[in-house]
């Protein structure tokens, strides 16, 4: 297990991680800032003039979790995690990750008044041993009170919160320890194991009545996505996309959905690739789009978007499948891909 202990810069995260390792039995204190400053030392330099933070960098979203599942199989656990997380986008990374590996989550925010959170950023800079270093910290602290402020709508439904306003760092500890004793820190993600080979995965495209495409949310892996999944062994690949969206949003397709878009995705470390489909589910009537259900360690979200809003809103790869499909859908044949390319 690991407890992510996220929340404002000076919302007490480091006193009150130390002083839960007293309260857990076998617990280890993890530091992914750690990974951040390894990865300054080894990146290229014009890789890091590319970012502003090392939670850009893909590459220490995944040593987060490779580094914990190493960790357990050293230590008994639960790792105790003190670390600001504020991209909704990330934590779906990190936390799918962790899930993928069977790692259960226990997130926390520990939350203060403004006030008190830039008092103690300011005393905290003071602290430091050279005063250009301790005003560069407090700045960079203080900067960061706006996106905590504006991630707290997301952070408030995906997170146990406790406010720290007036807790001493053992008192937020023991608060801490009781909400996960008592389950009430759990983050209930799906687990989705990770692949150790090519993947066959289907999806579904479905409309509204003014064609406008629908897309989904999911909670376990950054950015918007269509209906659909990986094709269990000895399933049909256009049943799987049936299944999924069953599945996933109560809508039982009457008939089996028609082929868009065969691409073949290359193999890019870590991911192994394989193909992916895309099928045409058709339109939906107003009634079955009024009982779409979401289940909720899944997905958190969907939204039918034009064209043009897709682009914004997926990442690359997909935008391009997506882009095809439709044309596909217009012309009536589907579209054969490789790394989203026509060929023949």
């Amino acid at each position: 297990m690991i407890v992510w202990l996220n929340g404002a810069f000076g919302a007490g995260k480091s006193t009150a991680a130390r002083q839960l390792l007293d309260l857990l039995p076998g617990s280890t204190l993890y530091d992914p800032a750690l990974l951040g400053h390894g990865l300054r030392y080894m990146l290229p330099a014009r890789r890091l003039e590319e970012v502003e933070d090392y939670q850009e960098l893909p590459s220490w979203r995944r040593l987060v979790v490779d580094a914990a599942v190493a960790l357990l199989t050293e230590v008994p656990g639960p790792l105790v995690a003190p670390m600001t997380l504020l991209r909704q986008e990330y934590r779906d990374e990190i936390f799918g990750g962790l899930a993928a590996r069977r790692v259960p989550v226990r997130h926390v925010v520990l939350h203060a008044e403004e006030t008190i959170l830039r008092e103690r950023i300011t005393r905290r800079g003071r602290r430091v041993g050279d005063p250009a270093d301790g005003a560069a910290t407090r700045d960079r602290c203080l900067a960061r009170l706006g996106p905590y402020a504006d991630a707290l709508t997301w952070l408030g439904r995906d997170a146990h919160v406790i406010d720290t306003t007036r807790l001493t760092p053992r008192e937020t500890a023991e608060r801490i320890a009781e909400a996960v004793r008592s389950g009430a820190a759990t983050c209930d993600i799906v687990q989705t194991p990770e692949p150790t080979s090519e993947t066959l995965a289907s999806g579904v495209l479905l409309f509204d009545e003014d064609d406008r495409v629908l897309l989904v949310d999911p909670t376990y892996k950054p950015g918007w996505e269509f209906p659909g999944g990986i094709v269990e062994p000895g399933e049909p690949p256009a049943r799987a996309g049936l299944r999924e969206v069953a599945e996933e949003l109560g809508i039982r397709l009457r008939r089996v959905p028609r082929l868009l878009v065969l691409d073949w995705e290359p193999p890019k470390p870590p991911g192994f690739g394989g193909l992916r489909l895309l099928y045409d589910g058709g339109r939906l009537p107003r009634e079955q789009i009024r009982d779409l259900l979401l289940p909720g360690p899944e997905l958190r979200g969907w939204r039918f978007v034009t064209e043009d809003e897709a682009a914004g809103m997926l990442p690359p790869v997909r935008w391009n499948r997506l882009r095809w499909a439709l044309r596909a859908r217009k012309a009536g044949r589907p579209v054969n891909l490789e790394a989203g390319v026509p060929v023949g």
